[in-house]
């Protein structure tokens, strides 16, 4: 205890000042898109489904070999049915860091490329045709306009005034999404369609940066072929992982490791 000098009026020393804690990627939350009673969009062969849950798995288990210290965690890794505000919850019951959504993408026979999607206002017909496609997966579902505020999928006003909802996230969500977009770009070697923005409600009540893949389409026979191939399910796979790697190590390289 100290005295200032002629004083009896004792001074206590300042506590010590905490160190700021060190920010640790801890939780990733893998989610393959459809299942069970949706199938998604389809191909000759191929059914989205089931890509996106091979995709999904084979990036899992890269993350949980090389990232012992990540938990990883599955909306499903079986062919079961999950509704879309259940996938957000699972995410948001373990406070995931990230949330991973794969997809395949349908459209005309001569359309290709991969495209890395984050929540925000659609700035073209196309992104937003895209939005319908997987948003009416909850028609399928019961008392779904109960469970999504009324929101009708089959109407392109609400999905414009959904749209302009813009997650508190978004930045680290763009962040990752470009680091995808690269990975899946050059070292994988697949053409690219960029990084887009429209409202996902997969996305929608997710409380972290969170992207939704589509790894190609279906409906273009050269590109079913990859995605329909193991070895392509697993290039992909690998290019995420290395974006994740990568946006793990910046983002812990930002906040003090």
């Amino acid at each position: 205890m100290l005295f200032f000098a002629g004083s009896s009026r004792a001074v206590v020393p300042d506590a010590p000042v905490p160190a700021p804690t060190k920010y640790h990627l801890r939780t990733v939350v893998l989610d393959a898109g459809h299942g069970g009673k949706d199938r998604g969009c389809a191909g000759v062969k191929a059914r989205e489904a089931d890509v996106a849950l091979k995709i999904i798995l084979a990036l899992g288990h890269q993350i949980e070999q090389e990232m012992p210290d990540v938990k990883v965690v599955y909306t499903r890794k079986t062919d079961v049915f999950v509704e879309l505000a259940d996938r957000a919850g699972i995410a948001n019951k373990h406070n995931a860091d990230l949330f991973i959504s794969v997809h395949c993408n349908a459209s005309s026979p001569a359309a290709n490329g991969t495209e890395v999607w984050t929540m925000g206002p659609h700035k073209t017909d196309a992104n937003l045709s895209v939005a319908k496609r997987e948003n009416a997966v909850i028609l399928q579902e019961d008392n779904y306009k109960e469970r999504y505020n009324g929101f009708d999928p089959t109407s392109p006003q609400s999905h414009i005034l959904f749209s302009l909802y813009q997650s508190a996230h978004i930045v680290n969500s763009i962040r990752f999404a470009q680091k995808v977009d690269k990975q899946l770009r050059t070292t994988v070697g697949r053409p690219s369609r960029g990084v887009k923005q429209a409202g996902f409600l997969v996305l929608w009540k997710s409380t972290m940066p969170s992207v939704l893949i589509e790894s190609g389409f279906l409906t273009n026979r050269s590109e079913e072929q990859y995605l329909n191939d193991k070895a392509g399910q697993t290039y992909i796979a690998a290019g995420i992982y290395r974006a994740f790697r990568d946006y793990k190590n910046e983002l812990e390289a930002m906040n003090g490791e």
